[in-house]
């Protein structure tokens, strides 16, 4: 099925085909994505610190993560409602704000339910920050570059993980974590300038009744394509909330750092492939970034990896993981349009949230070399539901 836009008016000018991407616009809420990613996986690089300073466990201050995530899934569809006659615009700048103000509060909090309450906030109002990236790309591109803007709004994500969370963690070691929360509030404040000068504005919808969004379940593609999003995700969390006490059991403590740019920095490459193929090569790439982060998990299940083994994991990993948003986001499109990118945010923010909760749980009862193995047992469905899924879903060839 034609992803279509019809709940909410366009409100931009028009896009002939001969036009390209409208770089200002996208990078801006690329920008926002990244702050989303950064603000949300932050605590990950820094949750000894924080566990320490607000006196909790490591395995209650990774909550932190899962809060933030369930708020941003359990909150996408009420809220997508909720706004549905606000100006695009307003809402995007009122969830940055809030983001802005959420981080603030974690800087300068002196308890743990003050800071859940600030993650929980933030996350809320990313949900609508996700909500609206790919209904923006879409309309600030001419169709047959849909697929490259959606990659370009996306590139916030790998840059959050090869830049923001490694920068994060070191700065967090050097300076503290709280400065560093301090620091990210300030870049929300930057963007919220260049947000409001950069991005136009698009109408909500002003009368009649959207169709219901559980109703895009019943169209063809759908399903499976969420599907893939809450399997690939919750592994993906699993992994990577509880990063630091999985490289422990590995005898990497101290290289977290390393293992987190390296992670980053092929999620920039895995990312940069996916957006030169995505119009293209659909199918093909969501098998093959399947496949990489299986390997990855093939390389940690082996007797003691050695430090190069788990580097070469990290890379495999991140190579899948970030060409995996812009395949997913476009895939949930073409699929089912704006009401498919809402169940979308809904499912992988609730996944991320029970990646938290369910490691949280797995390294209290069986510890960190439970994480890979739980990862595999989701991964080999995703990738027998996404070779089935070659009509609809993740189609040879896009609609």
């Amino acid at each position: 099925m034609t992803a279509t836009h019809t709940e909410l008016p366009i409100g931009i000018a028009p896009l002939t085909p001969h036009q390209g991407l409208r770089w200002s616009p996208l990078l801006a809420l690329a920008t926002a994505a990244f702050l989303g990613i950064v603000t949300e996986a932050l605590p990950a690089g820094v949750l000894p610190e924080m566990a320490h300073d607000l006196r909790v466990g490591e395995s209650a201050m990774g909550q932190s993560l899962t809060g933030y995530a369930l708020a941003t899934g359990l909150s996408a569809i009420p809220l997508a409602r909720a706004t549905a006659r606000w100006s695009r615009k307003r809402l995007v700048l009122a969830a940055v704000a809030v983001l802005l103000v959420a981080n603030a509060v974690t800087a300068l909090s002196p308890s743990y339910p003050l800071t859940m309450a600030a993650r929980i906030a933030a996350g809320v109002a990313v949900a609508a920050i996700w909500s609206e990236l790919v209904g923006y790309a879409r309309r600030l591109s001419p169709p047959h570059l849909h697929g490259r803007a959606i990659a370009v709004t996306g590139i916030g994500v790998p840059l959050a993980l090869s830049l923001g969370i490694p920068l994060g963690t070191w700065s967090g070691r050097l300076i503290g974590w709280r400065p560093t929360f301090g620091l990210v509030a300030v870049l929300a404040a930057a963007l919220l300038l260049w947000l409001a000068a950069a991005v136009p504005d698009a109408p909500g919808r002003r009368t009649g009744r959207a169709e219901p969004l559980l109703a895009a379940l019943r169209l063809p593609g759908v399903r499976p394509v969420l599907f893939v999003v809450a399997a690939f995700v919750l592994a993906h969390n699993v992994l990577y909330t509880y990063i630091a006490a999985l490289l422990d059991h590995y005898g990497m403590a101290d290289r977290r750092d390393l293992v987190l740019l390296v992670l980053g920095i092929t999620s920039v490459a895995g990312l940069a492939i996916t957006g030169a193929l995505v119009d293209r090569r659909l199918r093909h790439l969501t098998l093959a970034a399947t496949a990489a982060v299986l390997a990855a998990l093939g390389l940690l299940l082996l007797p003691t990896p050695a430090a190069p083994l788990v580097l070469l994991a990290a890379a495999l990993w991140g190579l899948g993981w970030g060409a995996v948003p812009p395949l997913f986001q476009t895939a949930a499109a073409d699929a089912g349009g704006d009401r498919a990118q809402t169940l979308l945010v809904a499912t992988w923010n609730t996944a991320m949230g029970l990646g938290g909760a369910v490691g949280g749980l797995l390294l209290t009862l069986s510890g960190p070399n439970a994480f890979p193995w739980f990862a595999l047992a989701l991964l080999l469905p995703v990738l027998a539901v996404t070779t089935l899924a070659r009509r609809h879903g993740f189609p040879a060839k896009r609609p």
